[in-house]
């Protein structure tokens, strides 16, 4: 299918133009210098030692995307958009037993939250309900990491001190941002690297590389109402480290043609996201308002420079708790995981849900793993039997798409 040029980038008018061009303008003049950001950091905490991410013996690596908890106070935080029989019994205590089925069920190898994870306007103390969030992932055991949303900031703690939190959180391979960049946009923008199956040629190169960016809360330009975007400062971070993970696994030891894939992860979903429809994406667009995407009204450019970069072949975002689809444009997945919090807005009937990704190994002819084949999907229902829908490949190496 054609898409004009309005709707894939998502522009508006004049002012997306004249964005792109400022985005464009500022990328250059990165690139010629060390850093680029009006944003000042405070000091980090120091992060936990680093815990090597890797496929296990299957050749498979699993992650489970949770998004938009809006966690609150507990058993006295009352659900939102449930079935009549279900007001009286249901609080923030739905949204712990739904996270902990999760986990028992598929027994991921990461979990991921996407933001809001924390709905911190009705927080009485945002760092009890953060450590009540994730306190199912921390007593698993499992790796997990966190960006932040919109509203996780918006109670006792400023957008840096939620980031420091979850950086100071047992199990959590989060980060304040890239200890190499001096100065970046947002709080929570840092990538990790997944290594091969140990004991094979690939055990020491990433064959799966993940992003996590912060996109924003609100937009700090007063002419420029609506959600905030993904910054220069950002784009310029994810091209140089999307540039050094692709000569590190073309090198040697086992020199590949191609990058590895990567996925990336934050909460407001990209302008692209509208130009997606029932044609083209599995899973569904319940959002009413406007197209039924809640992205910035302006356009960083970020898609673009995905493309350009050629190794990310799936994004997944939150943000739009009615939206639950995955939809492909220019070989490139948008994914929503659908809302998971039952303080979160829904719709009554329709299930609280999360998004599993599977990346799967192809053998060598040694019989040995070797590299990413394959990368799919599926959604889990809160119900009965957490009920399993739109299972689907993403990404095949043996289709292509976009080789990095």
């Amino acid at each position: 299918m054609i898409l004009s040029k309005r709707n894939v980038f998502g522009t508006k008018g004049k002012m997306g133009i004249d964005f792109m061009i400022l985005v464009l303008t500022l990328s250059w003049f990165c690139l010629t210098t060390i850093c680029v950001s009006a944003t000042k950091q405070a000091y980090p905490p120091t992060p936990q030692p680093n815990q090597n991410l890797r496929f296990d013996q299957n050749g498979e690596f699993k992650i489970l995307q949770v998004a938009d908890m809006h966690y609150a106070n507990g058993k006295t935080t009352h659900c939102l958009n449930v079935l009549p029989s279900q007001n009286f019994s249901c609080s923030d205590l739905n949204t712990t037993i739904f996270l902990n089925r999760m986990i028992k069920a598929e027994k991921p190898n990461l979990i991921v939250f996407t933001g809001d994870n924390i709905f911190a306007f009705d927080s009485s103390d945002s760092a009890k309900s953060l450590d009540a969030a994730f306190a199912p992932a921390i007593a698993s055991n499992i790796p997990w990491v966190a960006v932040l949303g919109n509203h996780d900031q918006e109670g006792t703690l400023s957008r840096s001190g939620v980031m420091n939190h979850i950086v100071g959180m047992k199990n959590t391979l989060s980060k304040f941002n890239p200890p190499e960049v001096h100065s970046i946009d947002g709080f929570g923008n840092y990538n990790l690297e997944v290594g091969g199956v140990e004991g094979t040629d690939f055990e020491n190169k990433s064959v799966l590389n993940l992003y996590f960016l912060d996109s924003g809360d609100y937009s700090q330009v007063s002419t420029i109402l609506g959600y905030d975007w993904i910054k220069p400062s950002q784009q310029l971070w994810f091209q140089r480290t999307s540039a050094e993970l692709r000569k590190a696994y073309i090198s040697k030891p086992v020199p590949q043609k191609h990058a590895a894939p990567g996925l990336a992860y934050f909460h407001i979903p990209l302008p692209e996201y509208a130009s997606l429809d029932s044609s083209n994406m599995t899973g569904v667009k319940l959002e009413p308002a406007g197209n039924g995407i809640s992205s910035p009204s302006v356009n960083s450019g970020f898609f673009t420079t995905l493309l350009a970069a050629g190794d990310v072949k799936a994004v997944f975002t939150g943000h739009d708790h009615l939206n639950d689809f995955c939809g492909n444009l220019m070989n490139i997945q948008l994914c929503y995981a659908g809302g998971f919090g039952y303080h979160a807005y829904g719709k009554a009937g329709w299930s609280r849900r999360a998004r599993v990704v599977v990346a799967s190994l192809e053998k060598t002819e040694k019989g040995s793993w070797g590299d990413v084949k394959s990368i799919k999907t599926w959604k889990r229902l809160d119900d009965q039997h957490l009920t399993g829908i739109d299972g689907e490949v993403l990404w095949s190496k043996s289709t292509g798409g976009n080789q990095g």
